[in-house]
């Protein structure tokens, strides 16, 4: 059995999954997955993380036996050693990681198709709530777009500051337009993206010339939804 490919299964249908574990199993596996992710930072070898994958799997099928315990564990591939093949199992679309992603860092953006929107926009420039704080900000400030990074640590786009960590006022009146509080994916996204009325990027414009089109082409988008 491949724990990865069981977790993997799990992401797959993660919202049932949170809905049916009880808030304390529900912490257990946070921290299991926790030590499975692989985050680039001080990362735990491969027989600890699969270690900690299997505890995971055992945790699933103890506390959603219907789901994972007994017979339904056979479905999931071989696996006799904790190998990189067997950590990049997926289920339709779905990696161990997304699990990770939806209980730790609290958003939606897994599978096949929100997982590489998610990475692309995580890799853009952004600050943390402390640099922002340091510019004399508030990170919380409503308008501004804000993404759970991984283990949830909180990334602000860096395009939304001037140099000196200030809000831009064009972004925060174009945030207000995209409703970036309530979709903060999507609003990123659209900054980050070749917008054809504009024919470039959005952030691109900011502090530019050309900076007050992005208003006008942000309620268009909005009105054709």
């Amino acid at each position: 059995m491949n724990p990865y490919a069981v977790l993997a299964a799990a992401a797959a249908q993660g919202g049932r999954i949170i809905a049916l574990l009880a808030p304390g199993p529900r912490q257990r596996l946070a921290a299991l997955l926790g030590r499975v992710r692989r985050d680039g930072r001080r990362e735990p070898s491969p027989e600890q993380r699969y270690a900690a994958a299997m505890d995971a799997v055992d945790l699933l099928a103890e506390e959603l036996p219907e789901l994972f315990g007994g017979e339904q564990r056979a479905r999931f591939t071989l696996t006799a050693s904790p190998g990189a093949g067997a950590e990049d199992a997926t289920h339709h679309g779905f990696g161990a990681e997304d699990l990770a992603v939806l209980l730790i860092d609290g958003h939606r953006m897994v599978g096949p198709l929100l997982g590489p929107v998610r990475e692309r926009l995580l890799a853009a420039p952004a600050l943390d709530v402390g640099a922002v704080l340091l510019g004399g900000s508030d990170p919380y400030a409503p308008g501004l777009i804000r993404l759970g990074g991984r283990g949830g640590v909180v990334r602000l786009p860096a395009f939304q500051f001037t140099a000196d960590r200030r809000p831009r006022p064009v972004v925060l009146e174009v945030n207000e337009i995209l409703a970036a509080d309530r979709d903060p994916w999507g609003a990123a996204d659209w900054w980050l993206s070749t917008d054809a009325r504009l024919d470039a990027r959005p952030e691109a414009l900011v502090g530019t010339v050309r900076e007050r089109q992005l208003l006008d082409a942000a309620r268009t988008l909005t009105e054709q939804e």
